[in-house]
């Protein structure tokens, strides 16, 4: 198993908990790239890329260099599977401010998404702002960012997965295997090399 991540505070985090793993086991290997352009001089049978990692490609070179990636680490016949935001749903349930709460005996965290809809470029902008309040001492530390998320639609990922010299198995909706629809915000694609 190999792992891929831009993020060093990511991988740090990967890396300590392989120390907890079982020795004799075989361990996951880790490398620093990015899904548009990592070159790891081997392939799989199976590549994974969830957690709408695709939707944070949001240009069609993006697109198109991710899944190129994806389709050089495949060995024939090998299966690629991915997940992202699904343009029909994002359409009909646009998207809303949502809050989100929690706490424990030491901190009370709040969670506020702001999401601004960019039309022609298929994109949503999400302005997040976090909130940590210090329960015993009342400090309070305040987090801000911004994700762009592209939403898709199914002719166009057939027309970057083609591209890319692969093609669909299945598309459906995250974790139920039903059909995705206008109530599908999270499709995952299985894809064949």
């Amino acid at each position: 198993m190999t792992g891929v991540d831009q993020s060093e505070e990511m991988l740090a985090v990967a890396n300590s908990l392989q120390a907890s793993l079982d020795p004799q086991s075989s361990l996951p290997t880790f490398y620093r790239g990015d899904i548009r352009s990592v070159k790891l001089g081997t392939t799989f049978d199976v590549v994974i890329s969830l957690f709408h990692a695709m939707s944070y490609q949001t240009t069609n070179d993006d697109l198109s260099a991710a899944f190129a990636t994806a389709r050089a680490h495949l060995k024939p016949g090998g299966i690629f599977i991915f997940d992202c935001w699904y343009g029909p749903a994002v359409l009909s349930e646009r998207p809303a401010v949502r809050v989100k709460r929690l706490e424990d005996e030491l901190i009370t965290i709040t969670r506020v998404a702001e999401p601004t809809m960019i039309a022609n470029e298929n994109l949503v902008e999400v302005n997040y702002q976090i909130v940590v309040q210090n329960k015993s001492s009342g400090d309070i530390t305040e987090l801000r960012e911004s994700h762009h998320m592209r939403y898709m639609f199914r002719p166009e990922v057939e027309h970057f997965i083609s591209e890319s010299g692969m093609s669909i198995v299945e598309a459906s909706k995250w974790l139920t295997g039903r059909e995705p629809g206008f109530d599908t915000w999270s499709v995952c694609f299985l894809v064949l090399a």
